[in-house]
């Protein structure tokens, strides 16, 4: 089933909307993806027969390719917030993070959980604040 996404970057210079066949959604914990966000993992929904249009800002996308791998991420070029990229034609990696509403968004599964950050196992018992806390 088709769904249609928008969202924008952290300094909102870039804005984008796909259109698109959700596949699975991965929170990847792979060091390449922990480097890349500066978090704990990735979180990046994968879409078929998708269509990305920027609405604006679409020259203030860069795209980065690891030397000597696959590996490759969008980014705005201000702001360095992480944007969605086409892989290959009709088909999208959505970071979920960028996204204006992610409310029917289920994770799919945590991916290369042998390579995660030894402190990622300590954040369940890890203390939870609504807002910053002070």
């Amino acid at each position: 089933m088709r769904t249609d996404f928008q969202g924008e970057c952290l300094c909102g210079e870039v804005r984008y909307r796909i259109s698109g066949t959700p596949g699975p959604l991965y929170l990847c914990h792979c060091s390449r993806c922990r480097k890349l966000t500066g978090s704990a993992h990735a979180a990046n929904l994968f879409l078929s027969d998708a269509e990305l249009v920027f609405e604006r800002g679409g020259d203030h996308v860069r795209t980065y390719l690891l030397p000597g791998t696959r590996k490759t991420s969008a980014f705005c070029l201000t702001c360095g917030a992480a944007m969605p990229r086409e892989r290959v034609p009709g088909s999208v990696l959505l970071p979920v993070g960028s996204l204006d509403d992610t409310t029917d968004l289920t994770p799919t599964a945590h991916i290369w959980v042998d390579s995660r950050a030894d402190w990622e196992d300590a954040l369940p018992d890890t203390p939870r604040f609504g807002d910053n806390p002070r």
